[in-house]
This record gives structure tokens, C-alpha cells and sequence, in this order.
């Protein structure tokens, strides 16, 4: 085993190596392990220093021969560090990352009302965090707890911050969501510990709605820089987390071009996945493949309504996917399922072309182009995180993309 590794059951997803490693510097590696292996292996201390993820956080506590202070008041341990003696000393970096989190999306818990989903580990850092902010209230929601989901909306109305620190929602589940916000009329922001989709449905309803909202990589890569602290006894700097969170999210997030048939999607992305070394999928390509027929022959010969279906499937299973260049169909986010799909990794990209300079060959459309193009844009619109102006200049359409996934 490395000299610094992280613990827990299931690990298969973690992002922890590569953010330690770009944090730090050092080894990082996964050891997953079944609870009956935990007194054994603390019993041979072959570690330097070790984190601990689900769902050990408590299980670890009775091994550590000295807790920090944050550690005692969350009754949890994430962070173990063997001293120069030999002896284990444990605590909890989850509460710093997780302020760091709500500093850095300008959401705060001081004089709020806050509500936080499910009731363990991850639940008692963010009730940490709203009594350390003088919270105005705080309430925690369990399946069966007195204040539960089937009369969170009664109890609740007034949360105004909602805090889901449950697992419902994540990869790979992520059409599931605990609660309607729509049904909080005071919720002014909205925070989900869930890093893997980076756009859980939770949070993109709380985009549609206008509230602020944050996800779970900033609190991972923050306890991350507290724990090899710990680890280390060096120093970090706000700067070095806000570097390793940028890249971690250009890692991750898919870029997706939409826009109308014919506007250019497939070239651009074509250029984009060849400059920056990401794998393309085109969905219409993909279609195409799939069915072993151009996407003009399946709609004349199977129906619109078969070709959508294709195109639903091969785009959800697509979005799960990160770090892709995704060229959608003209048609592909007239589904709200699909729009999801692509929101929950991606930025979305628009490029928008004037109607009477799109191609058509090949393209069995329904309607006129114009027609589309006036039902279509509002939809277009509203999910693009940017957009590009593209009537003439190949060239300089190409770089503007770059730079557009390139902040």
C-alpha cells in the first residue's frame, strides 16, 4: 500500500488521487476494504497517512489514539496521519471544505433557515457548519425521521437553504431527486454534496428556478488540501485549491455544441476533440451507426418517432459519460430527459446561424427551416451556457469555440 491512500468500501470512482496528487505531490492510492479488514490493517500501520470515506467514518474512530477537536464534534474521522511516535491521530477536514464550498458560491448560512437532507456523516458536517454560522434554524430531513419527505413541504415551507447530503441523485442514478424545490417558496440557495454528475437534477432545478446553488467537488478538493496538510505539516493557499478545482472541472465537464441542422455542430466539435485530445461522439452519428442506415433513411423509412427514441438513448447514455466533445442533433434538446443528460457533465455551447445559410442535404425536415428555427431558439436559448454568432468564418467559429471551453 502507498503512504497515503484513502479507505472505504466501494472506490472505484474516486477523483481523490489526482487531486492529492496535484495538490501535494505525493503517491495516492485507493485501498477498498470489507469492514472485517480495518483491525487488521490498523493493526499494521503501513501508512503514512490515510483518508476515510463511506462508510468508515466512524468505524475508524475506535484505531485513533487522539481525535482534533472538529473530529470530536462531528463524531466522524476522515483524515488519519501515523505521529512520529506511531500513534494515530484523527480528524475531519469535511467541515472546512464544506465552508470553503459555501464561501466560494457566495451562499451563506448565517441568520438562515436551513434544511439538510438525510441524517449521516455528511449531514453532521453541514449541521456543523449552520450552528458555527449561527444558522437562524436548522432542520434535518430522514426517511424516517418526525420531519420526513412526506411532510418536508409542510414543516419546511420557510427553509432557505436546502442541503442534500445524500447519496439520491448520484451516478448511476441520476434522473432521481428527493424533493420538488418548487415547493419552497423562501429557498434562496441550494447546495448538493453529490460531485459525480457535477449538475445533479436537484441543482439544475435549482438553476431553472434562479437560486444559487453549488455542487460537492470545491468541499472535496478543500478537505483535500486540509487533510495533506495534516499529512504534510506544508502549507496551502486558497489559490492552489481554486487551481486544482479548475482543472478538475475541465477534466470533467463534457463540451456539448447545439444549434440548429446544419449550423456546423459536427465540424466544430470535430476540431475541438482533435485539439484537445477528447473523444468526439456525434450523436447523429452515432444513430447512424447504431441503426445501419443514414439518419434521413431511418426518419423516411421508420418515423420521426423511432429516430427520437435512438436519439434518447444514445444521448442519456452519453451525458453520464465526462471529459467528452458531444455534437448533438439539430432536434436533440426538444426532450426535456435529453437536455438533462447533457446539463448533468456538460457546458453547453449555441451556435447560431443565420436560417438561410444552413445546410440542408440530407435533412428530411418536417418543417421549414425558418419555422424551426422561431419554434427552436427560445429552447436553444435557455440551456446554452454561451453562445457563438457563426454566419461566415470558419476559422475564427472554431477559435471562439475554443476559447468558449476554455475559461
Amino acid at each position: 500500500m502507498r503512504s497515503f491512500a484513502l479507505i472505504g468500501e466501494h472506490l472505484g470512482h474516486s477523483y481523490s488521487p489526482e487531486i492529492h496528487n496535484m495538490l501535494w505531490g505525493y503517491e495516492y492510492g485507493l485501498a477498498p476494504m470489507r469492514p472485517g479488514d480495518l483491525p487488521d490493517f490498523f493493526a499494521r500501520r503501513e501508512f503514512q497517512g490515510i483518508n476515510v470515506t463511506i462508510p468508515y467514518k466512524q468505524a475508524v474512530i475506535p484505531f485513533c489514539d487522539a481525535l482534533g477537536e472538529t473530529a470530536r464534534r462531528a463524531g466522524s474521522v476522515n483524515t488519519i496521519v501515523k505521529m512520529p511516535d506511531g500513534t494515530l491521530f484523527g480528524d475531519n477536514t469535511d467541515l472546512f471544505g464544506f465552508q470553503y464550498m459555501l464561501q466560494r458560491a457566495g451562499i451563506s448560512l448565517e441568520g438562515r433557515h436551513v434544511l439538510v437532507l438525510g441524517g449521516g456523516g455528511a449531514s453532521r458536517t453541514a449541521q456543523l457548519a449552520a450552528e458555527d454560522a449561527k444558522a437562524a434554524s436548522l432542520t434535518v430531513a430522514q426517511r424516517s425521521g418526525i420531519v420526513n419527505y412526506g411532510n418536508i413541504y409542510e414543516k419546511c415551507s420557510h427553509a432557505q437553504v436546502i442541503v442534500n447530503a445524500t447519496p439520491v441523485g448520484m451516478f448511476p442514478e441520476p434522473e432521481a431527486q428527493l424533493v420538488d424545490l418548487s415547493r419552497f417558496p423562501a429557498c434562496e440557495a441550494v447546495v448538493d454534496l453529490i460531485y459525480n454528475p457535477l449538475h445533479t437534477k436537484l441543482l439544475q432545478q435549482a438553476d431553472a428556478l434562479y437560486r444559487k446553488s453549488a455542487n460537492g467537488l470545491a468541499m472535496l478538493v478543500a478537505q483535500a488540501a486540509a487533510a495533506g496538510e495534516i499529512f504534510t505539516g506544508a502549507s496551502y493557499n486558497d489559490g492552489d485549491i481554486e487551481r486544482v478545482l479548475q482543472a478538475m472541472r475541465q477534466k470533467l465537464e463534457n463540451w456539448v455544441i447545439i444549434g440548429m441542422p446544419g449550423c456546423g455542430k459536427s465540424t466544430v466539435g470535430a476540431y475541438l476533440a482533435g485539439r484537445a485530445g477528447r473523444e468526439l461522439v456525434d450523436i447523429d452519428r452515432e444513430i447512424e451507426r447504431r441503426a445501419g442506415m443514414a439518419c434521413g433513411e431511418i426518419i423516411t423509412q421508420k418515423g420521426e418517432a423511432y429516430f427520437r427514441a435512438l436519439e434518447s438513448e444514445i444521448t442519456k447514455e452519453t451525458g453520464a459519460k465526462t471529459g467528452l466533445v458531444i455534437a448533438t442533433g439539430g432536434g436533440t434538446v426538444l426532450k426535456p430527459e435529453n437536455i438533462f443528460a447533457l446539463r448533468q457533465n456538460g457546458r453547453l455551447l449555441w451556435i447560431q446561424r443565420d436560417a438561410t445559410r444552413l445546410a440542408t442535404y440530407g435533412r428530411p425536415l418536417s418543417q421549414s427551416l425558418l419555422e424551426l428555427e422561431q419554434a427552436r431558439t427560445p429552447i436553444y436559448q435557455g440551456i446554452a451556457d454561451a453562445v457563438i454568432h457563426h454566419n461566415e468564418n470558419w476559422e475564427k467559429l472554431q477559435q471562439k469555440s475554443w476559447e468558449a471551453f476554455n475559461l
